[in-house]
């Protein structure tokens, strides 16, 4: 096992290096005109909407072929939405963070596609395929046993007004009508790195944002002042995070400001929706670094109240004094999982509940690594076998784990202890679910800044479970 941890790290080292060497090939493609960009941390103050001008210096056409990018890195499902098409004669790319995390060399979580047809004739050319969403509606359509999101050029035009009765100035040499149906798509996404176009059948990437400037720097942006981005759709700031944390990227400035001033906006979304932005981030491999922005910005006090509770009271403790078995616990579930293997959602809740029930009521360090093996060997006496092998070595985690090490005279006595924990587990679950039962677990948080935090709507109903 270790062996092929070591070999699964080392692959995963050697991939990121050859995406280090392949952007450092292309360095000058970014930096030629780095002078003349310096991008202002409030970026879009001199944004096309406000001004009316459009800069087409930072319009660039890139072969795909360049960044490791081959057609078998794309899936069939795509691949075949893409070619259905354009052989009507319909221009269709693959859009967003398919596309930046391919340039990244990371498996992409799905593949959406954008299109010139309308939605309407989307669902004309496939078998199965329905049109979904009111605020802003994509086709889904269903092949070979995948869903792929397809979006219509047309939709974002009628959406935005005025915006698009902007004048065209002479289009430079190189770049056609279609790049400004490109264009203009792109400046009404969220963040740069999202705003990339892939025509895989041509080999050329779309960039009109500086995005691949982005994400050679690692540095999250959006395309219009943060403050007004926030503004528009506070879930952004979610998916901000979630990258963020995903793809170790670094926030501009004014999205800093903006984060702070704007969070506790996002308690207006549904619950439906806040606990899918949530499951993303602690499902995909980077639960660990979603949590530590989410307390960073003080909305992890709104979305998991107890656990933000805990956090802030240890960080107060001096170092070597305070409890990282929470972050340990996520950090684990970072090492199983990945865009391509997300966990299910009741797996981190699961988590939560475990730690809150050792918050609740600590226990022996025996009784947890007995509890923990025997759900992972999923019998009885293996589980204690390994157990009693590897109890010497168990870390002690404080307030989780309690100083009273004690003896089990049998494998009955044994047996109750863990049994209780497993209740006190599946209570803690209820807990988490209940207000009022929250509110009273947090009781024993005295002056956190968190514990008058609980109220309707504050609490996720996990319905998952």
């Amino acid at each position: 096992m270790a062996a092929l941890a070591q070999q699964t790290k080392g692959n995963s080292l050697l991939s990121r290096f050859k995406a280090f060497l392949v952007f450092q090939k292309y360095k000058h493609t970014f930096s030629k005109d780095r002078r003349r960009r310096q991008h202002p941390a409030d970026m879009g103050s001199g944004s096309v909407v406000e001004t009316g001008e459009i800069d087409f210096s930072k319009w660039r056409k890139l072969d795909s072929r360049n960044f490791g990018i081959s057609s078998s890195r794309i899936p069939a499902s795509p691949w075949i939405v893409l070619k259905v098409l354009q052989s009507e004669g319909f221009e269709a790319y693959l859009v967003g963070g398919c596309v930046r995390d391919l340039i990244l060399n990371r498996i992409p979580k799905d593949f959406d596609v954008i299109t010139t047809a309308r939605l309407s004739q989307i669902r004309r050319h496939f078998h199965r395929a329905e049109i979904v969403g009111r605020r802003f509606p994509i086709c889904r359509v269903h092949v070979k046993g995948s869903i792929v999101e397809v979006s219509s050029f047309d939709t974002v035009a009628k959406q935005t007004g005025k915006r698009e009765e902007l004048s065209i100035p002479k289009m430079p040499k190189g770049f056609h009508q279609k790049d400004f149906i490109l264009w203009k798509n792109s400046i009404h996404r969220d963040f740069t790195v999202n705003s990339l176009f892939f025509d895989p059948s041509m080999n050329r990437i779309y960039d009109y944002a500086d995005a691949m400037v982005d994400l050679k720097s690692l540095q999250l942006r959006t395309l219009v002042p943060a403050n007004l981005s926030f503004e528009q759709d506070c879930a952004r700031m979610l998916r901000g995070l979630r990258l963020a944390a995903r793809l170790k990227l670094s926030f501009s400035k004014d999205i800093e400001i903006a984060m702070h001033k704007l969070s506790s906006s996002i308690m207006k979304l549904d619950k439906s929706r806040l606990m899918m932005e949530v499951n993303y981030m602690l499902s995909y491999g980077a639960a660990e670094p979603s949590l530590s922005l989410l307390q960073r910005y003080n909305i992890l006090d709104m979305l998991l109240p107890f656990h933000a509770a805990h956090l802030t009271q240890q960080s107060n403790k001096k170092l070597g004094e305070s409890s990282a078995m929470l972050m340990k616990l996520f950090s684990s579930l970072d090492q199983l999982v990945t865009c391509g293997r997300p966990s299910h959602d009741s797996l981190w809740v699961a988590l939560l509940a475990f730690h809150l029930a050792l918050i609740t009521k600590p226990q022996q360090a025996f009784v947890v690594l007995t509890f923990a093996s025997v759900l992972y060997h999923g019998n009885w006496k293996e589980g204690v076998k390994f157990a009693k092998r590897h109890s010497d070595a168990a870390a002690i985690y404080t307030p989780e784990i309690s100083d009273s090490q004690g003896s089990f005279t049998s494998d009955d006595e044994l047996a109750e202890r863990v049994t209780e924990l497993a209740v006190l587990v599946q209570n803690s679950l209820d807990i988490l679910n209940d207000k009022d039962s929250l509110r009273e677990a947090m009781s024993k948080f005295i002056g956190s800044p968190c514990s008058g935090l609980i109220k309707g709507f504050n609490i996720f109903i996990w319905k998952s479970l």
